[in-house]
């Protein structure tokens, strides 16, 4: 699993995930993906286009993640997962915890607008 960070003009911060989201890919990346995440009121995009799997490890650090962000004033979007990656993200309900959008500009402007 690989991890890039960046921060956009706006302020929000982007991770873009590559790889499989499973226990070793999971272990790879827990600590410095919260790290990335930590603060109050902090807007986060992971951008999951190049996740090519999702296991249930990934999906508790996912929600884990998303629900300290929001009790510090945040949020947290999802961006661009591949088919199947979004399948298991419906089938798991965790859309309605953490909305997913195929366009950047949507992710950005749903944080912005919070």
């Amino acid at each position: 699993m690989e991890m890039h960070y960046s921060e956009l003009d706006n302020g929000i911060n982007l991770i873009k995930l590559s790889g499989k989201l499973d226990i070793t890919g999971t272990g790879d990346i827990e600590t410095k993906f919260a790290g990335y995440c930590s603060g109050d009121k902090v807007r986060v995009i992971v951008d999951l286009s190049q996740v090519d799997y999702l296991a249930s490890i990934g999906i508790r650090l996912l929600v884990l993640t998303a629900k300290s962000i929001l009790s510090r004033g945040g949020k947290m979007v999802l961006l661009s997962p591949i088919a199947e990656v979004q399948n298991v993200l419906e089938i798991t309900g965790i859309p309605a915890i953490i909305p997913s959008y195929s366009q950047l500009e949507s992710a950005e402007a749903v944080l912005l607008a919070s």
